[in-house]
């Protein structure tokens, strides 16, 4: 197995499962990248970049990988261009890396062993929903941020190369769970002051809904996608000239709870054991106006997001878009994956780590 952006919250999970299953991995690390944990566990690292072909084909060559899980990218950026660079590029040149080992594969005379892709999307790809239909697989890619373009690009990158090597898409919605610092800044908010963040209501009075899925239950359909998901079609995405034509080899990972933000502030403090909180509901203005501090302060620092880490102008613009909600009805039917615990047991396990950890 081999993993690009191992030493990301999701990435460093997936490295700890595939170990725990007794598999031999291998991660392709950035120079400089944190590894003391990844080390420790005794993976094989290889320094290199996603964005450079030689050193991916050099990862591939050297991990002797039947297996890669692609997570390498970025959530925030300063520029636009870096999301092109990174989400994009970097697809692109792991794709073409892996294409021509199973090309490679199919010509040896011993008959070699085709190279799987599994792509880690994001629902951002798709976009948001209404507040009465969930997103599936089907529908045709609506993205609203820069972050979610450049992932839908990406996913269209891959795509290219369905006819060479067997790809598929994974799509998680907003992922928590132990080592996730996002969804940490509403448990704090309400451990500390018992505040709880929301936008303000959608047009006609309804509260926005989110899917959420918990990293261990989205890792889990990352094993099942590999070994039994369908794959990329040739012919494109739902729509013209995009990946995965009628939603084949694409699979949204969601728990069955779809609340609205009070809602899911409301569960955090119960996982907390603390009483509901005072719900605060912000109107667009002021985050608009929040999301460009983020972008302030992201130019200042020279790195992604303001001092809460994930505030900037892009994400206002998804959290104000609608609901982000998604059927997790395929991934039932062809991968066998459901959530291995309620929505509430994963809540409160993350709360119980945070605190352990020193986070809360």
């Amino acid at each position: 197995m081999l993993v690009t952006g191992a030493s990301g919250f999701i990435g460093g999970r997936l490295v700890h499962r595939l170990i725990a299953r007794k598999g031999r991995v291998a991660c392709l690390v950035r120079a400089g990248s944190g590894v003391n944990d990844l080390r420790a566990a005794g993976v094989q690292l290889l320094t290199g970049d996603v964005t450079d072909r030689s050193s991916v084909e050099r990862a591939l060559e050297q991990s002797q990988a039947s297996t890669v899980f692609h997570l390498a990218g970025l959530v925030r950026a300063p520029r636009r261009d870096d999301f092109t660079r990174v989400n994009v590029g970097g697809i692109e040149v792991v794709a073409a890396a892996c294409a021509k080992r199973s090309v490679a594969s199919r010509g040896a005379a011993s008959g070699g062993r085709e190279t799987v892709l599994v792509v880690v999307s994001s629902l951002s790809a798709a976009g948001p929903c209404t507040l009465d239909r969930q997103r599936v697989e089907t529908d045709v890619p609506a993205p609203v941020s820069h972050y979610g373009r450049s992932k839908l690009a990406g996913e269209q990158a891959a795509a290219r190369y369905a006819g060479a090597v067997p790809i598929t898409i994974v799509r998680p919605p907003i992922v928590f769970g132990p080592g996730d610092r996002a969804v940490l800044e509403m448990f704090r908010s309400i451990a500390r002051h018992g505040w709880h963040f929301v936008p303000a209501r959608a047009p006609g009075g309804g509260d926005h809904r989110v899917s959420l899925v918990h990293v261990d239950d989205l890792v889990e359909g990352l094993f099942l996608a590999a070994e039994k998901g369908e794959r990329l079609c040739e012919h494109g995405l739902p729509g013209a000239d995009l990946p995965g034509a009628g939603g084949q080899g694409i699979y949204f990972i969601a728990a069955d709870d779809n609340p609205t933000y009070a809602q899911l502030g409301q569960a955090i403090a119960a996982a907390l054991d603390k009483k509901p909180p005072t719900v605060i509901r912000l109107p667009s203005p002021l985050l608009r106006l929040a999301g460009l501090g983020g972008d302030v302060m992201a130019r200042i620092r020279r790195r992604p997001g303001s001092f809460r880490g994930w505030i900037n102008s892009d994400k206002i613009t998804e959290a104000l878009a609608g609901s982000w909600t998604c059927s997790s009805a395929r991934a039932r039917t062809h991968l066998g994956w459901s959530p291995a615990a309620t929505m509430a047991d994963r809540l409160h396990e993350t709360a119980n780590w945070y605190r352990a950890t020193g986070w809360l």
